[in-house]
């Protein structure tokens, strides 16, 4: 059975990201160790949070000796499984896709966008670093890197289908960009961006704290 979805990252996923960050920051400033109340104070959280956290995801440290950085670092990779290539593949070459290929940080992260697709044929024979495919080469791609998530960049009234259609050869994941909510089956995630409304909610509580 089909089901609308809105994939919500969980409040202590989106933690750990932050708590990432701080460590780089803290690691750039020629830190090599750590404890979980400078952590929580950069990242605006009580340290027991912090604590509750790594717990959750199974990264363990000293309470008297705190953490070494390199070490949560590593941990924290482990957790994205950072180590391995994840190979992605971008459906809709529009000025999302065309900005999301050149975006070098994916690389940083062993993201690999291995090929994008477009149904206009003056798009595919173009090239952002990566090739631009028509769709009927999804399968041969798919299965060539052993693709699980792909990100959907195209109109709205081509999302659902596309969808559909990535999900029948395999794809089990979906950073969706178009602005519709996506009916699939329970197993598949869909996290979706809607940049208009992250704008609009930015404005909204903007215009709140100037009054």
């Amino acid at each position: 059975m089909k089901q609308n979805t809105k994939y919500n990252i969980k409040s202590n996923l989106k933690r750990l990201f932050t708590y990432r960050l701080c460590l780089i920051g803290f690691k750039r400033k020629g830190f090599d160790r750590i404890f979980s109340h400078n952590l929580g104070e950069e990242a605006g959280v009580t340290a027991e949070q912090v604590r509750k956290d790594f717990s959750f995801f199974k990264i363990r440290g000293n309470k008297k000796g705190g953490y070494q950085i390199n070490d949560l670092l590593r941990a924290i990779d482990e957790v994205f499984k950072y180590q391995h290539n994840q190979h992605v593949v971008i459906v809709g070459m529009g000025n999302i896709g065309r900005a999301l290929v050149q975006y070098k940080r994916f690389l940083l992260r062993k993201m690999i966008i291995v090929a994008s697709f477009d149904i206009d044929p003056s798009k595919q024979s173009r090239r952002w670093g990566i090739p631009v495919l028509p769709l009927e080469m999804l399968d041969d791609i798919i299965k060539k890197f052993h693709v699980k998530v792909a990100i959907i960049a195209v109109p709205e009234i081509s999302a659902q289908d596309v969808l559909d259609r990535l999900i029948d050869l395999g794809i089990k994941g979906f950073l969706n960009f178009a602005p519709v909510m996506l009916k699939t089956p329970e197993n598949i995630i869909v996290n979706n961006i809607n940049l208009c409304d992250e704008l609009e909610s930015v404005i909204y509580y903007t215009e709140k704290v100037i009054e």
